[in-house]
This record gives structure tokens, C-alpha cells and sequence, in this order.
């Protein structure tokens, strides 16, 4: 069985990928009941909060504190987390992260490594630098494992599985795990990945995990999961290492009680999570003997320098938008060419990116209905930093036909002069494409545009012409 298979696929633009998803039936249906079986529960859960808007309005200003003092807090965490036993070390970007996880793990003596859930190390690819350097990967959390074995790439930011149901995933196990008679039946599945993952536990001697938050004020670092595998991989192994983007710093111990309130809620609908996991450096004969936390940018100064796009780095990764998104619900997550899916995504994404290669388009791929703006638990305005993100695009874009069309618009409508010589060649170059006064066709690259629209023609004299032959009659 191949437990490190690779996610590396060449990534596709979102424009280029959706007519797949959308052509999918089978996926689009897991994607819909799963979604909305999520909200409803959601729903539930925040309906039991009477000062729910209070709590968001909270988490909002401890995000947005946060990233206002972000070097600040920055140097306090390290200082932190040096005290305790910890170790701190700074990445700019996905390749220097990989390196420094990778030297870490060779430096153990470790060939084999457990995972707790983590979308930055899915963000940096360290899958694949681990295995290009012998070690192999195991990713402990049940969907993230499926999701493995099959050699995909996470379809939500929560439920990386979700395009898969039980009857796909037992097919699967039945052939990795060499049980041809296991049922699908959800206990069983999950009996039998625990079988296989305990004894992986048990064994390891290194253990990768991500970061919910991370506070300056005590260096104390949060994981909440909802199935266990977190903790084994928190406690087990003799060395722990974080790769955690620098954006997840909260101030003070006690902004973990309001946001340890809005994740689980607007995750997994849930009250609060099952498994919370906090630690602070190392302590003798307690969990991990060495504790490695590695500090990642790849794009976030980039993105906190941007006062419109910046709130896009308060995200505490709950996937709410996500659930809601009418076009992610209908594409699911796999036509996104980013591990950061949905609304986040498509205003994420493009920042760390810096707006080039496959994620520049993902902007695009959003109706602004604004639901996700809606169900934000920590105020994040999508729709306007979308609309933001569009702007920067068109700015740096070379004009093609339309916008140079456009553009001799401009100019012709910025002098009646021009103007009015634009309306008679327009009136002679109109007259092979007229039919009963309206233009049913266009020529060129204005053809596609015109098949969609009909236009009236333009008048054989205008309103200024005909009030002065009006005025001119006897």
C-alpha cells in the first residue's frame, strides 16, 4: 500500500477545470449533501449563541488586532515559545519551509513521519518534499487519509474527502487494506483505519502537525480536530514540529475563549470541538521532548501590506463560506487549482500567489451573492475583497479587442466634435449588418458578442440634427 502517494498535479485554472466538476453528477450530489447536511447543523448551533453577532464582532477585532501587531507579536511568540524548550524558525516561502522540515525530520533519524490535518503543509506541498527525501508522510486524520491513499488532492477545506461517500471509500480500503470482505458500513470503515493507523502511533518518532493559533503571550500552540488522531500525533512521538503561517498569532491566552467558541460552531457545527490540544514548548516526561515551530510567510507579508484584501488573513480556516458558496456547492472542491478553496480561496490565494499563474482567475469564480460575507464568523467582507481582487487584475491586464474598443469610446466621447464624426461613420459602416432597423449580426471578433444581444441601429440623424431642421422649418 502506498501511503505517500503524491498529491502533485499540474494545476488547472478554475475556468478550465469547472465543466468537468460540473459534469460530474455523482460528486456534485456528495458535495450537495454533504454541504447542506453542514449548514443545518450549523445552523443549530450558532441559533443557541443569544449574543452570536456580539461573539463574531469579538472575533473580528482579535483578528484584526492581531494582524495590526503582527511583527510585534511575531517576536513575542518566538520569545515565548524559546522559553518553554521550544525551537522557532522563520520561512519565506514554501521552499525554504520544506527544507527546514526536511532537515529537521533527517536530523531524528526518521524515515517515516505522522501528519495531524494541515492545510499549510498541503499549501507548501511538504508531502512531496518529505517523500523526495526518502521519508514517508502518513497523513492520521480519517478523510486526509483516504484522500492519500487515493493519490488525490483534499476537495474542502474540512472534509477533505467530501466528494467521496462510504461506498467509495470502502471500494478503496478493501484494495489498500487487503480486507476484501470489509463492509461499508461507517464503524467498520473507521475500525479498520484505526487498526492500521494505531499501530502507526505507536511507532513513530516524529509528528507534523499545523496550527489553529498560537499565542504571543504564552507561546502556547492550538490544534482542535474532532477524532483523536491529533492528540496521538501531539503526544506520542519524541519530536513535534508546527509549520504554521504567521497569520494564525492571537495576543493573549484569553482570545482562545471566544475563538475556541466561533471555530468548532461554524466548522463542524459543533459546540465545541472534541479534541483541543494545547501545548507550550516541552516539558520533561510529558508529550514531546523536542518541539520545533516553524514560522511560514510564502505571500502573507505580501498580502497584510494590502489594506482592502488584508481582512482575507483573518480566516480561522472553518470552511462556513465554503458550505454556503453556490458555486463551490455545485463544483465542488477538485476544479480549484489550490488547496484553499471556495470564497476564501478566491480572495486567499491570489494574494500569497501575488495575482499570477492559475489562482489569478479565481476571483472570478463567485456569483457575489454574499453569503459568505453572512456566515463569516469573524466579519470578513469576501464579496468586496473579491470585487477588490478583480480590480488588480483588470489593472495589470493588456487591453484585448473590448478594451480597446472601449478605450476609442473614451476618446470619442470626451469631444462632442469627436463625437458626432463617430456617429456618421458609424451610420455608413452599420448599413451591411442593418436589417429592419436593428443590427443582427456583427463582424469579427464582435460576432460571439452580438449573437447574444440585439441591437437597434443607429438613427439616421440624431436629436440635436433633428431639433435644428425642426427649428429651420417655416
Amino acid at each position: 500500500m502506498n501511503a505517500s502517494a503524491s498529491r502533485a498535479a499540474v494545476p488547472v485554472a478554475f475556468e478550465a477545470a469547472a465543466p468537468a466538476a460540473l459534469a460530474d453528477g455523482r460528486v456534485r450530489a456528495n458535495v450537495l449533501h454533504a454541504t447542506t447536511s453542514i449548514r443545518a447543523k450549523r445552523a443549530a448551533v450558532v441559533a443557541d449563541v443569544p449574543d452570536w453577532v456580539e461573539l463574531r464582532a469579538a472575533g473580528a477585532a482579535i483578528r484584526a488586532s492581531a494582524l495590526a501587531r503582527l511583527e510585534e507579536l511575531l517576536v513575542a511568540l518566538e520569545s515565548s515559545v524559546v522559553a518553554a524548550g521550544g525551537a522557532v524558525h522563520w520561512a519565506a516561502d514554501a521552499a525554504q519551509a520544506n527544507e527546514i522540515v526536511t532537515r529537521l525530520v533527517v536530523s531524528t533519524g526518521a524515515r517515516e513521519v505522522v501528519k495531524v490535518k494541515s492545510l499549510t503543509t498541503d499549501e507548501i506541498g511538504l508531502n512531496d518534499a518529505l517523500t523526495a527525501a526518502g521519508i514517508a508522510p502518513l497523513e492520521t486524520d480519517l478523510a486526509e487519509w483516504v484522500v492519500q491513499l487515493a493519490g488525490e488532492r483534499p476537495s474542502h477545506l474540512l472534509v477533505p474527502a467530501l466528494h467521496r461517500n462510504r461506498s467509495d471509500i470502502a471500494v478503496l480500503l478493501r484494495e489498500t487494506l487487503g480486507e476484501p470482505g470489509l463492509p461499508d458500513d461507517p464503524p467498520a470503515l473507521t475500525a479498520a483505519a484505526r487498526r492500521y493507523l494505531r499501530s502507526a502511533f505507536l511507532r513513530a518518532g516524529v509528528a507534523i502537525s499545523g496550527a489553529n493559533f498560537a499565542v504571543a503571550e504564552t507561546g502556547t500552540v492550538c490544534v482542535v480536530e474532532s477524532e483523536g488522531n491529533g492528540r496521538m500525533c501531539t503526544t506520542l512521538p519524541d519530536t513535534l514540529i508546527t509549520v504554521m503561517g504567521i497569520e494564525k498569532v492571537i495576543p493573549e491566552w484569553r482570545d482562545l475563549g471566544v475563538l475556541l467558541q466561533l471555530l468548532p460552531r461554524s466548522s463542524t457545527g459543533e459546540r465545541m470541538n472534541p479534541y483541543t490540544s494545547l501545548w507550550t514548548g516541552v516539558r520533561e516526561g510529558d508529550g514531546p521532548s523536542t518541539f520545533h515551530l516553524v514560522l511560514l510567510d510564502a505571500g502573507r507579508a505580501r498580502a497584510l501590506s494590502d489594506p482592502v484584501g488584508r481582512p482575507a488573513l483573518r480566516c480561522i480556516r472553518c470552511s462556513a463560506c465554503v458550505n454556503v458558496c453556490p458555486v463551490y456547492r455545485q463544483t465542488g472542491g477538485h476544479a480549484y487549482p489550490t488547496v484553499y478553496a471556495g470564497p476564501i480561496g478566491a480572495i486567499l490565494q491570489p494574494q500569497l500567489d501575488g495575482e499570477v499563474g492559475v489562482s489569478a482567475s479565481l476571483p472570478y469564480a463567485s456569483s457575489l451573492c454574499g453569503a459568505c460575507a453572512d456566515v463569516c464568523p469573524v466579519g470578513i467582507d469576501i464579496p468586496r475583497i473579491l470585487v477588490h481582487e478583480r480590480a488588480k487584475l483588470v489593472a495589470r491586464a493588456r487591453p484585448g479587442v473590448e478594451g480597446r474598443a472601449l478605450r476609442a469610446l473614451g476618446r470619442s466621447f470626451s469631444s462632442i466634435e469627436r463625437y458626432e464624426r463617430a456617429q456618421r461613420l458609424a451610420r455608413t459602416l452599420q448599413r451591411p449588418f442593418l436589417r429592419r432597423g436593428r443590427l443582427r449580426w456583427l463582424p469579427g471578433p464582435l460576432a460571439a458578442w452580438g449573437r447574444s444581444r440585439t441591437l437597434p441601429g443607429i438613427p439616421s440623424e440624431t436629436f440635436r440634427e433633428w431639433w435644428e431642421s425642426r427649428e429651420r422649418r417655416p
